[in-house]
């Protein structure tokens, strides 16, 4: 009356849709991670690197690259270079309303 392969194929039944979706979550996340973790840094980095000054992070840096949510007043705000100047130095690349994830904005001449 006991049949103890039936027993085991039932508990299987149940195991298996839960190892499934746990693999998927697993999977969403591990890649989820990876493409924010990517995009974070493969444009965020800055031609000749940061070097911390006193007069701030980016004070000795030619260029910015731009990164995802980047605008004219938060580049402005992390590199201590105005928003004229920014403009002025980069008057044929800058369209203020649209810029470009990776384009090098000028700092200083």
């Amino acid at each position: 009356m006991y049949d103890r392969a039936a027993m085991r194929r039932s508990r299987w039944r149940y195991l298996a849709p839960i190892a499934l979706a746990a693999a998927i979550t697993g999977t969403y996340l591990v890649v989820h991670n990876g493409l924010t973790h990517k995009s974070s840094t493969t444009t965020s980095h800055v031609s000749g690197g940061p070097k911390p000054t006193r007069h701030g992070r980016f004070a000795r840096t030619k260029f910015y690259v731009v990164k995802h949510g980047d605008t004219l007043s938060s580049i402005s705000q992390k590199t201590g270079v105005s928003i004229e100047t920014l403009q002025s130095l980069n008057h044929s690349l800058i369209d203020p309303n649209s810029l470009h994830i990776a384009q090098r904005l000028r700092l200083r001449r």
